[in-house]
């Protein structure tokens, strides 16, 4: 097995994050030809297929594994008065401040955290340059037209979270779902604010990917299930492969919470710009449904038949980002070490995402060592066999080496090499990404045991 050498621990920066997600096409701005718009990402290849993962892990833990939640998709256009009842139109605003000198806007409260526009290595209004207007509200909705002539259109709204779809739908869900509280309503689509701040990459941006659940139960009984959402929620993190030492649950204090909240803690992983918001897990009260029903006139309650009692239901809401989630996988992924033997001679630095298996874009890679003598046939064979149980990938180009580095840079966890050995005993060699043994493995069992080893327990090496 080749030998390495162990580097200090988090070697991880967020310029070899995007530097790395443009180089592998996870990421990379949007509309770059026309020189970008601010804070817009695309993603690549691998960035959608490492997004899908961690979406499709999201909803293995809240279906697949679970019996009380059932699905939504919500649109993304609603009715105005959506936003007039949940307080949004009033109240969904940013402070903002104007700079007479450099042109640039800035949150009035975030100044302590930004880069004046001349200079950077100042905040904005520490100059004698600077001209900073007075606070002002600033509304985050992004406003739109419905209909063919914008001066006759009804004004709408971007949605800027994807929860009010599921309160507006309570009544619905509860007629075909057969469900009773406790039970949940979970989505996951996209939301749109108009920051006034956004950056550090794909952290905060304008467009995003929320994964939100909204846990309706008794009154009575809302605390035990908010304790119970803190628990299920970091926990989900650390089974697919965060550190534990950096993560962390942050109740908001008093003058933090919102006003419906009786109660809001935040999942917060420690990423190189410092300890940030993962997700939030709320204790909403019947804030929600009782503000639609007063807007709306139709009654969101529950009534239990059993009992008699009618009740408007407590919202217990874990709410994710899918885009800071997978940065939060990438990032506690990444890392570096130096490899003395292996492909390209010693010395050799590798970088490596080590994604738990399940998020890997590609679970298995099939390379034949050369591209003649039959090889790429046999290869070819594996290939076939495999995809059809895992995500896969085909690679002949370049050194053996070097395609192992590529490998290693989007995360497969697996490489099959195929070499003249193979021809004659239909055998193929397994490396193990991490750890980079190699084993032989025959080519019958090969698609089965891929999988097997793909939804095996598994922890990130970087723990030791």
């Amino acid at each position: 097995m080749p030998e390495t050498t162990a580097e200090p621990k988090d070697v991880v920066t967020m310029d070899k994050i995007v530097a790395l997600c443009k180089r592998r096409g996870f990421i990379f701005p949007s509309s770059e030809i026309y020189g970008g718009v601010g804070s817009t990402y695309d993603f690549g290849h691998y960035g959608v297929l490492l997004k899908g993962n961690v979406k499709a892990e999201w909803w293995r833990a809240m279906l697949s594994e679970r019996d009380d939640i059932v699905a939504i998709d919500s649109a993304i256009l609603q009715h105005p008065k959506v936003w007039e009842a949940s307080g949004h139109l009033a109240g969904f605003t940013d402070p903002l401040v104007d700079c007479r000198a450099c042109k640039q806007r800035f949150r009035a409260d975030h100044l302590a955290e930004l880069q004046c526009g001349r200079k950077p290595s100042k905040h904005p209004g520490e100059t004698d340059e600077c001209d900073l207007t007075d606070a002002r509200d600033f509304n985050l909705m992004f406003e739109t037209t419905i209909g063919p002539v914008k001066e006759s259109g009804a004004t709408a709204y971007l949605r800027p979270e994807t929860a009010q779809g599921i309160f507006i739908n309570f009544k619905n869900v509860l007629s075909f779902s057969r469900k009773k509280p406790p039970f949940g309503i979970a989505q996951i689509g996209k939301s749109f604010r108009n920051e006034i701040t956004p950056g550090n990459f794909i952290f905060r941006t304008r467009e995003f990917e929320q994964m939100e659940m909204e846990f309706f139960v008794p009154p009575a009984d809302a605390q035990d299930w908010f304790e119970h959402w803190l628990k299920e929620r970091e926990l989900w993190y650390v089974n697919l492969g965060i550190r534990p030492d950096h993560l962390r649950l942050r109740a908001h204090d008093p003058d933090e919470l919102s006003h419906y909240s009786s109660g809001t803690s935040d999942v917060e992983y420690l990423f190189p710009i410092g300890w940030s918001e993962l997700e939030g897990i709320a204790n909403r009260g019947d804030f929600d449904l009782s503000a639609h029903a007063e807007h709306s006139g139709e009654k969101l309650e529950y009534f239990d038949q059993q009992t008699g009692e009618r009740y408007v239901p407590h919202v217990i809401e874990p709410a994710a980002g899918a885009d800071r989630a997978t940065l939060a996988f990438l990032v506690d992924a990444y890392d570096e070490e130096l490899v003395e033997r292996e492909g390209m001679g010693k010395g050799e630095r590798r970088t490596v995402l080590r994604l738990h298996p399940r998020l890997a874009p590609v679970k298995a890679a099939v390379l034949p060592l050369v591209a003649k003598e039959g090889q790429p046939d046999l290869a070819r064979e594996v290939h076939r066999a495999v995809r059809e149980r895992v995500q896969c990938e085909y690679d002949e180009g370049g050194a053996i080496g070097r395609r192992y580095r590529r490998q290693d840079e989007i995360g497969t966890p697996f490489c099959l090499t195929i070499d003249h050995e193979s021809l004659q005993d239909r055998t193929v060699t397994l490396r193990d990404r991490d750890s980079l043994a190699q084993e032989r493995l025959a080519i019958e069992d090969l698609a089965q045991e891929i999988e097997r080893r793909v939804n095996a327990p598994w922890k990130t090496p970087k723990l030791g």
